[in-house]
């Protein structure tokens, strides 16, 4: 089995792949990892899985190397990293390669596998990111928004008035409470967002029919009322990971090529 981590700002999505897909999948607090509750927690989810290997992405710098040596004093594995330089199964179109965050480039990977290119992943998590890849099937850049709850979360910290809400859908476009008036802003104001950002990058691609994959946190709620969206996947950046181990593991075996003895070559 394949262990796989998307370590994000808020969560570190944890996931178990096995025979081409993710079989098991469970979301850990990514402040866990700073004290023993994280590996704790990890030993749990994996339980008495014959791990095969291991492959990350992270946007937290300081807590890789945490994650890094609870995997090393659990099953004394290390793992592969997705990067700029590690990346399998898709170019990069970009000024600044370094610079792209790992879990934008494992969304790609598993977005130009499933639909082909040109292609657009938009990531609804603490910030909305659209990330594209164009007809060559190369990374080629994207967009940075502030995420739903980050938006209204500031409208609360900086208002004396505004309460702090939980996000849900609103049918009206008229809020009847100031909780309502911050909804119709946030799922509908996002929901006009992303529409007139897809319609420019149809525009840009010259795609009329782009496909569209949303995931992260708020994707099943904006999605729901957006046809320009193609399809819902919450484990596109794992599955990203998983097709990026499986392509490295690939390329090492045919590197090393069939061993010389002839016994162990037969079938």
């Amino acid at each position: 089995m394949l262990l796989l981590f998307d370590i994000g700002n808020t969560n570190t999505h944890l996931g178990i792949a096995e025979g081409g897909q993710i079989i098991r999948q469970k979301d850990v607090p990514t402040v866990s990892w700073r004290g023993s509750r994280g590996p704790e927690i990890l030993a749990r989810f994996v339980g008495r899985s014959h791990l095969k290997g291991v492959a990350l992405c992270s946007v937290v710098p300081h807590t890789t190397p945490l994650v890094r040596k609870a995997v090393r004093d659990l099953w004394s594995l290390g793992c592969l990293e997705l990067n700029s330089l590690t990346v399998r199964g898709l170019g990069i179109d970009y000024p600044s390669p370094k610079t792209i965050g790992p879990d934008r480039l494992a969304g790609a990977v598993a977005a130009k596998q499933r639909f082909g290119a040109p292609c657009v992943v938009v990531d609804f998590g603490t910030a909305v990111t659209f990330d594209v890849v164009n007809r060559a099937g190369n990374y080629a850049g994207g967009i940075i928004a502030p995420g739903l709850a980050a938006m209204t979360d500031y409208l609360h910290e900086k208002t004396a008035l505004l309460p702090r809400i939980r996000i849900k859908e609103i049918r009206t476009a008229i809020g009847k409470s100031t909780e309502e008036a911050m909804l119709v802003g946030a799922v509908h104001g996002y929901r006009g967002l992303v529409r007139e950002l897809i319609l420019e990058l149809r525009k840009e691609l010259k795609s009329p029919t782009l496909p569209v994959i949303a995931t992260g946190g708020y994707a099943d709620l904006i999605a729901a009322r957006l046809p320009e969206i193609s399809a819902v996947d919450p484990l596109l950046t794992l599955e990203g990971l998983r097709l990026v181990w499986e392509a490295a593991k690939s390329k090492v075996s045919r590197l090393k090529g069939p061993s010389r003895n002839p016994k162990l070559n037969r079938s």
